[in-house]
């Protein structure tokens, strides 16, 4: 089942990278949510997506909504790309965590997994 509007999000537990920290990060602790999953780290299109969420990041915390970014990366490749400087393709500083999908579940329970590549399509859930 794919979460609709004015439903509960698949809940889930996974670890993250945050402040180039890494911890966990639980979907249900928090009260709205943008859920966006992009394929893989380092890919051409992800960093600047994901900047536009990061420079707009204060319009989210009005409206107190979290945004969480998904991937089937390790923390250690997300950790490796909050390290890079944006000029250099990388994502710098962000203001919310990058969330790893390793074992693919996440991606698997809202349906956009892509078995064949072993990759979450992008996708973007508010929950």
């Amino acid at each position: 089942d794919v979460p609709l509007v004015g439903k509960k999000g698949l809940d889930f537990e996974a670890e993250s990278v945050f402040n180039q920290e890494f911890f966990k990060v639980k979907l249900s602790d928090y009260f709205y949510v943008m859920l966006f999953f992009y394929p893989l780290d380092f890919m051409i299109i992800c960093p600047i997506e994901i900047a536009f969420f990061c420079d707009r990041y204060s319009e989210f915390e009005k409206i107190n909504t979290e945004v969480l970014k998904v991937s089937v990366d390790s923390v250690f490749s997300h950790l490796a790309w909050v390290q890079t400087e944006r000029k250099l393709g990388g994502l710098g500083n962000l203001h919310y965590p990058l969330v790893s999908d390793i074992s693919k579940s996440i991606s698997k329970a809202y349906n956009i997994h892509i078995s064949n590549l072993g990759i979450a399509l992008g996708g973007l859930f508010m929950l």
